[in-house]
């Protein structure tokens, strides 16, 4: 194959791409334009044998301290045409090389650990990390099988609490934008309980503006209040879930249980086939997310491509460049909040 890799300026041609090739929602345009306006750099490029589209990237890039450049990263890409991947890599490779000197392309693909183009990765150069941003042990949904498959296939508690929380004083349905402020008071409180950063408002807020219908948000509503919530990124192929919060009250209620329930069925009923419940890890909210299925997915992880004799160093000083940076974002959104205004 020969192929040629060309930016694409061009929104409703890059979404058509992504989805063309089956991918995730990460690599639509909205999501690249949102991290663009929060610290990032973004070049979305398509791949072309003899004008043929057999892959697309869109790339994230992010300026890092001396002596290094910046870092290449592509959140569950690239998007290949069957047995294209390892073609679609080595040009993604050598356009970022050129075009960005960066000191590294990661990328975290969404492909199945133990398929054949991750399998290949470590022979075509690429080296497996652990300095990840999304996390590869997952589980994900069949959204073909049937409503009653999908019942069968979860724990008898989790059936017994849809109908429980569906049967509460509680209505569940998706959120307009005006609503969503009511979201995120209740996704700060549960990151207050929980100990976790989060970002500012309108970082949120830019990701249900840039993503519009590929970002909807479905809440538990008490009366007027938001007692749970469950906001996610969808592609014409893939569900991704995003982030989620419950007030004491929704939680006594069971309240997530109904809401996921109706998350799935409405992401079945738009066409979606596979819903990605981002991420497990040994908590209670991955056993949670645990119960909906009786098995677990395993994804590729994240690779890295060294670009740079300065990767070696680069690799040992990432873990703790990550951790700072997870801190002085939680640390600025929070005082963006006390001192409006202040960047």
């Amino acid at each position: 194959m020969t192929l040629s890799v060309v930016r694409c300026t061009d929104e409703s041609r890059w979404d058509a791409a992504v989805n063309a090739l089956l991918g995730h929602p990460q690599q639509l345009w909205g999501w690249g334009t949102t991290k663009a306006a929060h610290g990032w750099s973004v070049d979305r490029v398509l791949v072309q044998d003899d004008g043929v589209l057999v892959g697309c990237a869109q790339v994230l890039l992010r300026k890092l301290p001396v002596p290094f450049t910046a870092l290449a990263y592509c959140p569950r890409g690239p998007q290949t045409a069957p047995h294209c991947e390892a073609e679609v890599l080595r040009a993604l490779e050598l356009y970022v090389r050129q075009a960005h000197r960066a000191v590294a392309l990661s990328i975290e693909p969404d492909w199945a650990a133990d398929a054949a183009p991750t399998a290949a990765l470590a022979a075509a150069g690429w080296l497996s990390t652990e300095s990840t941003i999304l996390i590869g042990r997952t589980l994900i949904l069949d959204l073909t099988w049937s409503e009653d498959e999908l019942l069968a296939a979860m724990s008898k508690k989790h059936r017994q609490y849809i109908r429980k929380s569906g049967r509460e004083d509680l209505t569940y349905r998706e959120v307009t934008r005006a609503e969503l402020p009511k979201c995120l008071a209740v996704y700060r409180q549960t990151a207050e309980r929980a100990g976790f950063g989060i970002h500012e408002n309108l970082y949120y807020l830019d990701i249900f503006d840039n993503l519009g219908s590929s970002s909807p948000v479905f809440a538990a509503f008490a009366g007027d209040d938001v007692v749970a919530f469950l906001w996610l990124s969808v592609s014409d192929h893939t569900v991704f879930e995003l982030y989620g919060g419950m007030t004491p009250e929704g939680e006594q209620l069971r309240a997530n249980y109904a809401l996921k329930w109706l998350a799935i069925r409405s992401m079945k009923e738009r066409g979606a086939v596979r819903y990605d419940f981002n991420g497990l890890l040994n908590d209670g909210v991955s056993k949670f997310k645990m119960g909906w299925a009786k098995h677990e997915n395993e994804l590729a992880g994240t690779w890295d491509k060294p670009l740079s004799p300065l990767y070696p160093l680069y690799r040992r000083a990432m873990p703790l460049a990550r951790d700072g940076l997870r801190l002085a974002q939680s640390a600025g959104a929070r005082l963006r909040e006390l001192v409006p205004g202040r960047s």
